[in-house]
């Protein structure tokens, strides 16, 4: 396997173990509690996975000439479009994550079948960065989806005290004495009172 491979190889990994994680700070949560907004700006957990599948879509798709076939079709520059509205998630659970598996499905066909070197198009970015290498696109979606599962991994701990990156890997220190931890934080932030 040559460099470029390898290194191709190695990204597609990371994201997809990133998506991995996401999907899985969503399921087993019910429908409320995975629409409902959990921060003062309305994040909430499926609309996460939401954005994030017409970000793949958009990103894989349109980008390097295949346009997703779901695609929802909005007009962003349109006046008056809410531009979060790939945030608010108006279907189920099941729906949203059908969605974003399909994108997913989607944007593999494109790492897979395109060159690292590669040039897309980013209508809406920069003129100065709006032809990024399949490279740089898979960096920053990398960037991009392990950005929102950490935001799902701390939604989903406050819900119900899920932690982890992913099903099997907590990545957290076993038998530790998780309360005198942050009995230990709240004592340093007290000194800062």
């Amino acid at each position: 396997m040559d460099d470029m491979s390898g290194m191709k190889e190695t990204l597609h990994r990371y994201l997809c173990s990133a998506r991995e994680g996401l999907v899985w700070k969503v399921e087993g949560v019910d429908e409320y509690d995975a629409h409902r907004p959990l921060t003062s700006t309305g994040t909430n957990l499926l609309g996460l996975v939401q954005h994030l599948a017409w970000v793949e879509a958009e990103y894989f798709g349109v980008c390097f000439g295949a346009p997703f076939d779901e695609a929802p079709g909005w007009d962003w520059e349109a006046p008056g479009t809410d531009p979060n509205i790939d945030l608010v998630a108006e279907q189920g659970r099941e729906e949203v994550l059908g969605l974003y598996h399909r994108a997913c499905a989607w944007a593999d066909r494109t790492i897979g079948s395109t060159d690292l070197t590669v040039t897309g198009t980013v209508p809406w970015w920069a003129e100065d960065r709006r032809h990024p290498t399949l490279h740089a696109m898979l960096v920053h979606m990398n960037s991009e989806t392990h950005r929102h599962a950490g935001h799902a991994d701390i939604l989903r701990e406050g819900l119900d005290g899920r932690v982890g990156a992913r099903e099997g890997d907590t990545n957290l220190v076993g038998g530790y004495d998780w309360p005198a931890h942050v009995a230990r934080v709240q004592e340093v932030a007290d000194r800062f009172r």
